[in-house]
């Protein structure tokens, strides 16, 4: 049928609206949101690479200066007196024990030690916000933890010599702590493997106003497992504490050498976490990251990321010689100008909380205690050689049930070659 020169111009009529819509559609788009499905973002008619200096780093937040002196006091935590003299005791009675074990190592009396000297405040201050009930997931430089929580100085010799009384029963390396009536996750050796147990564990958490605290180091974030663990605990929303001991090294690898973005913060963002970067050298912004941190995980069942800057003073473990990485000039430095418990003494002298006298006090107590304790532990006798097949399987198998066997008539036909007399019967 022909079309009328009306309908024609009425057809036109159309066709110029529709392109005239969609030119007022495409002026608009430059100025809204796109909406892929992919990201939340912006458009821009400018093609520039994103990269480190296209944004400030992220800031350190700090309550105290080197000198122990309040920066703002509206930031200062209301503290009882009680609750900060424990903490300081417990800094520094870490001192104490990290000092008497790590030269008892090299006396040849336990294998094997780390100490936590430059990272104490990053343990009692994260420590102190949380409760007993939250559970801990180690990597293997968080006694202070323990030590805050209750576990005694006993408790941690007896686990380093591997004796009868050590929970673990000789199973595993000294320093290798655990504590179930502590929730204190026993610690493993290989990097990064207790992150997305930590996640795990917190996932199961939901909703018991409880939340997980998974410490770990600079190193670690360089594993697969901390990445899966970040996006783990952001999609399925689990109250999590991811706690960054950025310390400077991983064992001898400094941390330029391990990654090129703004520190171990930078993550938390990118995954969709709640982050916070605070001074590890100072134990009341530790404290109140902390507290933070967990109010929000309980609240919103959300992960947080804390990345803890700080500086590890000793050697990464007694296997390391840090003068090989590292000058005795840059050690002295942070020692004697911004070390934790320094710190944290002069703010309680402030307040007439120490003097010279109290330190003295405390530190010939402290030393008498720990070696009592490690007297006691050296004494006793080693676990039971059959304890080495218990506790590993639930149910032993066949094989390992013939070496038990195998292992038993061994010992009954050569226990003049070994000293026996030293482990229980």
């Amino acid at each position: 049928m022909a079309l009328s020169k009306y309908s024609i111009n009425g057809a036109f009529r159309v066709i110029s609206q529709c392109l005239s819509n969609q030119r007022l559609i495409l002026h608009k788009s430059k100025h809204t949101q796109p909406k892929f499905p992919g990201a939340t973002t912006s458009w821009t008619q400018k093609l520039q690479f994103t990269e480190q200096n296209s944004y400030a780093p992220i800031p350190v937040y700090r309550v105290m200066d080197s000198k122990g002196n309040i920066l703002d006091p509206a930031e200062e935590p209301q503290l009882s007196n009680e609750l900060l003299l424990k903490m300081y005791h417990d800094m520094s009675l870490l001192n104490v024990m990290d000092k008497i074990l790590y030269e008892s190592q090299r006396q040849g009396r336990i294998s094997f030690y780390m100490t936590n000297y430059g990272e104490e405040a990053t343990h009692i201050g994260s420590a102190a916000a949380l409760n007993i009930e939250d559970w801990v997931y180690g990597q293997y430089r968080e006694a202070g933890v323990l030590l805050y929580r209750g576990f005694s100085l006993q408790e941690f010799v007896d686990q380093c010599y591997g004796n009868i009384d050590d929970v673990g029963q000789g199973k595993q390396m000294p320093v290798h702590y655990g504590s179930r009536k502590l929730n204190f996750v026993t610690i493993s050796s290989p990097l990064a493997t207790q992150m997305p147990q930590a996640v795990g564990s917190a996932y199961a958490m939901k909703g018991t106003n409880r939340v997980v605290i998974c410490y770990f180091g600079d190193g670690s974030a360089s594993e697969g497992d901390a990445h899966a663990a970040f996006n783990f605990s952001a999609t399925l929303e689990c109250p999590v504490i991811f706690f960054c001991r950025n310390n400077g090294y991983a064992i001898s690898t400094p941390v330029e050498e391990q990654y090129r973005g703004d520190g171990i913060a930078s993550k938390g963002p990118s995954y969709g976490i709640h982050t916070l970067r605070v001074d590890g050298n100072d134990v009341l912004a530790v404290y109140k990251a902390t507290q933070l941190a967990r109010e929000y995980a309980t609240k919103e069942n959300k992960p947080v990321l804390i990345e803890a800057l700080t500086y590890r003073v000793g050697d990464h473990s007694t296997s390391d010689d840090s003068s090989a990485y590292r000058s005795q000039d840059e050690v002295l430095d942070w020692a004697n100008n911004d070390y934790p418990t320094k710190k944290f003494r002069l703010y309680l002298e402030s307040k007439g909380l120490w003097d010279e006298d109290k330190e003295k006090q405390f530190l010939q107590k402290s030393r008498k205690d720990v070696l009592l304790a490690f007297n006691a532990g050296e004494k006793k006798l080693k676990p039971k050689w059959s304890e080495m097949y218990n506790d590993v399987y639930k149910f032993i198998p066949i094989h390992i049930q013939k070496q038990k066997a195998d292992m038993k008539k061994h010992l009954e036909n050569y226990k003049e070659k070994y000293p026996l007399k030293s482990f229980s019967n």
